[in-house]
């Protein structure tokens, strides 16, 4: 009779923490972040080993996240598992793919002894390439309030409180289904943030082809890498790691929005305009438009984007090369050279805007411009390095180069060329 107790209060403590979670997800902002975040909670939930997400893209699936406590805990302190990219077809020949088609989770007690008369398969490729073991999974659909489905999330390996590999019990399926549900306003409300964003890209692309989706993402995309590395190595509370990371994506997205207000002339030039030009003036004129774009607005986030849209061109070392300067954006006229301005250097520097720096400049070095040649991966690596303490704050260059391996991996995920990452089966 006690440990029925027992079992009863520990499924209304589980159920009461889904409740508070759904609180804290529905402020976030970026569904990228919402998406990792939901991953993260609900293996908590459940005490899964694994898991990943498949999110929904030109008719395949994605994988945007994918979580390994036993190959996690083979690495350094700091340190993640690879960055992965790769994309399955929608059929149902694979698990991930048959929930998408189905509509309906699948419970699987142990991958390696699935039915003969199921359709789909279980990929052993990735369990043989890092020698993990794949046992139990739970794969479930993703689905908005609305109803629409915006990829897959799988479970990997359950397990009892001693640490020992289960199957997905009725309990562990009530709370995930309980946590999907709850979720689904979350992914509603970011789904369409998510929108808004990409249509003001849309419209920046418009006016300035080199504002790509492709760059616009891998600058966002190493934003988040170098701040992750960097928060680590200052020992950042996780509620503040979270907030600050929610805002950053999107704000790193929005670090050059301020060149739709570039005139033609000045934007679409294909000569690269010397330092006492004054077609260079008016091109930085880019920080102050953004600025005012977001000026108004008073949340953490309209913040962010306005400090970054405005500083991310400074210089640590406060040498000419940076700009705006401390100006007050606000007196900018549009089409105007942009007037000096005291430097602004060193930790004046919004946080948001030095991270952006380095990512924007590896990624401008990094891919072809109208005045230059792309440089390769290890030229721009040394370049940044090179910078450090000059052009950009030495503490975030630090944390950036202890990521390489992972900024290389975002270059391939996000190529300027229209080729599909490689289609591979599923993995952990």
């Amino acid at each position: 009779m006690r440990r029925t107790k027992k079992s009863v209060l520990q499924k209304e403590q589980k159920l009461q923490k889904i409740l508070e979670l759904e609180k804290k997800l529905e402020e976030i902002q970026d569904i990228d972040v919402l998406l990792e975040r939901i991953l993260t909670e609900t293996r908590a939930i459940v005490r899964a080993d694994a898991g990943s997400i498949y999110e929904i893209e030109d008719n395949k699936l994605r994988i945007k996240y994918a979580q390994n406590d036993t190959q996690l805990k083979k690495l350094k302190p700091g340190e993640k598992l690879p960055y992965l990219s790769f994309s399955v077809p929608i059929n149902q020949k694979s698990i991930s793919g048959y929930v998408a088609l189905s509509g309906e989770p699948v419970n699987i007690q142990d991958a390696y002894q699935i039915s003969a008369d199921k359709p789909f398969v279980f990929n052993k490729e990735t369990d043989i390439s890092t020698g993990y073991h794949t046992k139990s999974i739970y794969t479930l659909p993703l689905k908005m309030q609305s109803g629409k489905l915006l990829g897959v999330m799988q479970l990997i390996n359950a397990q009892d409180e001693s640490g020992k590999l289960i199957g997905f019990d009725e309990d562990a399926v009530l709370y995930i289904t309980h946590f999907a549900s709850s979720v689904r306003q979350a992914l509603q409300n970011t789904y369409q943030t998510n929108l808004m964003v990409q249509r003001m890209l849309r419209m920046a692309e418009f006016r300035d082809p080199k504002e790509t989706y492709p760059h616009v993402m891998r600058v966002a995309e190493n934003s988040l890498e170098i701040y992750d590395r960097w928060a680590f190595n200052h020992n950042v509370p996780e509620q503040e790691k979270h907030r600050f990371r929610d805002c950053l994506k999107i704000a790193a997205k929005f670090h050059d929005i301020g060149k739709v207000g570039i005139p033609d002339a000045v934007l679409h030039s294909p000569k690269r305009y010397g330092p006492d030009d004054e077609n260079r003036a008016i091109l930085k004129g880019h920080t102050c438009i953004g600025a005012q774009i977001f000026g108004e607005g008073s949340s953490q986030l309209d913040s962010m984007c306005r400090d970054v849209a405005l500083h991310h061109h400074e210089a640590w070392n406060k040498s000419s090369a940076g700009y705006p300067g401390d100006i007050d954006y606000r007196a900018y006229k549009i089409g105007e050279p942009i007037p000096h301005a005291d430097a602004l250097g060193g930790d004046a520097i919004p946080l948001a805007a030095r991270i952006i720096s380095v990512a924007d400049v590896f990624d401008a070095l990094s891919h072809r411009r109208s005045y230059k040649e792309a440089w390769s991966p290890e030229q721009a690596f040394e370049e940044i390095e090179k910078e450090a303490g000059r052009q950009f704050d030495p503490e975030i260059v630090s944390a950036f180069l202890q990521i390489k391996s992972r900024i290389s991996a975002i270059l391939l995920a996000y190529p300027d060329e229209e080729s599909a990452p490689e289609e591979r089966g599923e993995s952990i």
